[in-house]
């Protein structure tokens, strides 16, 4: 159902999906970026003894990622700086629409 949504929505918004193969990271390399520091930094060498701490230690990471940590491919920005940064040059764009 949420892919029938999404698919309203984009015609509705006159724009277009693209098909990523599965199994093909060089399709969409921003998120398996992603996957692969989460799992190598995070999931792959940390035993989770219950759900709450796999919740509270995948957070904690999460959060580093995002607004403490720079990265080289936003400028040596944390993804959060560079959010805000996006946001104040393209407010009165977004003001117009």
């Amino acid at each position: 159902m949420i892919a029938w949504a999404l698919r309203d929505w984009c015609a509705t918004a006159g724009t277009n999906t693209s098909y990523i193969e599965p199994g093909s990271p060089w399709e969409n390399p921003f998120v398996e970026s992603y996957n692969a520091r989460m799992r190598d930094e995070i999931l792959a060498i940390t035993e989770f003894w219950n759900l709450t701490e796999a919740t509270v230690l995948i957070k904690d990471w999460r959060n580093r990622y995002n607004a403490e940590r720079p990265h080289s491919s936003l400028g040596y920005l944390t993804p959060l700086e560079f959010h805000r940064a996006w946001l104040q040059q393209h407010q009165s764009e977004m003001a117009l629409s």
